[in-house]
Parts: structure tokens; C-alpha cells; sequence
């Protein structure tokens, strides 16, 4: 039996404070693990996701970052990838050049950003490329079941591609969007059938600290409510710029996540030139060691 020993983290993304946001284990120097270890690390940890550090194929990367959920590999998730390059600098398995770190995954290359937020360091994640896959109220017919009594904001629905698959749904207030209690079974029912993560459900605000408030409603990855997602954000503001170039948040805003579900999480979203980038504090809660065996119950 080969019993593996990595250096771990766990860290929380997004959060104001440890402990508000989401949170992530990452195994750092995870070349060598098989792909079944990974998994079973990933289904043991209970984590939403749990990501694995390795040396990059392509020369332009400073990593390559495989990310597992309970059940299944994925290509890409924002705030585990967000973690990852937070643990991958604190333990210094690379350092930053030029303020920048470009992590390999499936669906390709992805620029990371440190910037200063008030006074604390946060990351930035250029979000992938987006597209509108459907538009309206009638776009699909499992999509008023989902959105129940909620009245609507000014824009319609979107089913939102990039990295990840979402819903995104404007809510008439934030009162309307933080007293809802969504029928998760039929939003599971409109992710399966629409191959998606599930509805993200978002309210502008008056709020002195944010714009913005988000619930993430991800009854296709088997979960009722995200704390934090920045894939399911970073598609909201493509659908904003996409639907109000010249609107208010046309070049960014702050979000509030999850204090339905307990936590105070707390992102930024950037809405520059060259395309969104989503970004927040990560903290690192537990720093450590895995050992871990290749073979299953070894």
C-alpha cells in the first residue's frame, strides 16, 4: 500500500470574515495521485469541492488545478479556483508575477489578479466567456414552476453559458428575493432538463455595501443553496452587461450571498474591457497534511 502525504488547506473564499463564505480543500503537489484517489479524497472531505495543485502542462500556466466535487470531476469552478490560488501562494508552490497567476484547467487558461481591498489582499478571477442560450419568461416551460410567486424585476430570465451552465433571474426587490422560499424540487427539475446548475436568483439593492443580492439555487449539482458562487455571478453580470451596456452596473458592483443559509458572503465584480472578472477575500482556515492511501480502504 503507497500512503500519499500532501500539504492541505482549507480555505474560505468570498468571505468578509472565516467562516462567511464558501469553502474549499486544496492538496497541494497532488502530481502522482491517481484519479480514483482524488475522488475518494473529494467524497471523504464532504466539501463541495475539494481541488488537487499540480505542475502545468502549458508553458503560459504557473499550475494546473483538477477540481472534484463529492461525485465527479468538474472542469471549472470560480470560488475553489479562487482558493487554490490563494493556498498556492501562502505555501509558495508558485509566486506571483506581475500581480498575476494563470491557472491551467479544463476549459483552458484563466487569469487571477491580486488587488487591495481595503487594506486586505483579494483575488480576482477572470471569468470564462459568456453566452445567452435562451431569453424570456416563456424561454422553457419548467421555468415559471421554478420562479413560483416571486414577482420579477426589469429584466427577463436568461439561460447563461460559460463554465458553468445557469439560470439567472432578476426578482422585483431584495425583500422579494431574501423572504423566498424557492421550490427546490422544481429547479432541480428545470436544471436537469436544461442541463444547468440551477437558478441564480439576484435583486438590486440600496444597501451602502452592496448593489447587488444573489441566491445561487443549484438543485443541478445536488445542493439546494450555494453560500457563494462566482461562476453563477459572473454569469449576472453577463447578462446585465449583455441586457444594460449603459446601465448602472455596467462596469461593476458588490454582491450579497448567503445569509439565508447562515453565512455573509461578500463579492466584487469587475466589468472591464477585456472581459468580467469576479473576485473576494480567501482565508485560510486549516493548513496542514494529508496522507492518503492510492487504493481504496488500503
Amino acid at each position: 500500500m503507497s500512503v500519499r502525504r500532501n500539504r492541505y488547506l482549507q480555505l474560505d473564499v468570498f468571505a468578509r470574515t472565516a467562516g462567511g463564505g464558501n469553502p474549499v480543500g486544496v492538496v497541494i503537489g497532488a502530481d502522482g495521485w491517481s484519479d480514483a484517489a482524488m475522488q475518494r479524497l473529494a467524497a471523504w472531505t464532504e466539501l463541495v469541492e475539494t481541488t488537487f495543485v499540480l505542475e502545468p502542462d502549458s508553458p503560459e500556466a504557473d499550475y494546473r488545478l483538477r477540481l472534484f466535487t463529492p461525485s465527479r470531476e468538474i472542469a471549472f469552478a470560480a470560488h475553489p479556483s479562487l482558493g487554490s490560488a490563494r493556498a498556492v501562494l501562502e505555501t509558495g508552490f508558485r509566486k506571483a508575477r506581475d500581480s498575476r497567476l494563470v491557472q491551467q484547467c479544463d476549459v483552458g487558461l484563466i487569469t487571477i489578479r491580486l488587488h487591495e481591498d481595503d487594506g486586505d489582499e483579494a483575488l480576482f478571477l477572470r471569468a470564462p466567456d459568456a453566452s445567452v442560450r435562451e431569453r424570456g419568461f416563456d424561454a422553457h416551460p419548467l421555468l415559471a414552476e421554478a420562479l413560483g410567486d416571486r414577482a420579477p424585476g426589469r429584466l427577463a430570465p436568461a439561460l447563461m453559458d460559460g463554465g458553468r451552465r445557469w439560470w439567472v433571474a432578476e426578482l422585483a426587490d431584495e425583500r422579494s428575493l431574501r423572504d423566498w422560499h424557492p421550490d427546490h424540487d422544481a429547479i432541480r427539475r428545470l436544471a436537469e432538463a436544461t442541463d444547468s446548475m440551477g437558478l441564480c436568483a439576484f435583486a438590486r439593492c440600496g444597501n451602502p455595501d452592496f448593489e447587488l443580492a444573489v441566491r445561487a439555487l443549484a438543485g443541478g449539482a445536488g445542493i439546494t443553496e450555494d453560500p457563494a458562487s462566482g461562476a453563477a455571478n459572473g454569469l449576472v453580470a453577463a447578462w446585465l452587461r449583455e441586457a444594460e451596456p449603459d446601465g448602472p452596473l455596467a462596469r461593476g458592483y458588490r454582491v450579497s450571498q448567503g445569509r439565508e443559509i447562515g453565512r455573509d458572503a461578500r463579492l466584487v465584480l469587475r466589468i472591464e474591457r477585456d472581459g468580467i472578472w469576479v473576485g473576494g477575500r480567501a482565508f485560510t482556515v486549516i493548513d496542514g497534511h494529508v496522507s492518503w492511501s492510492d487504493t481504496a480502504h488500503g
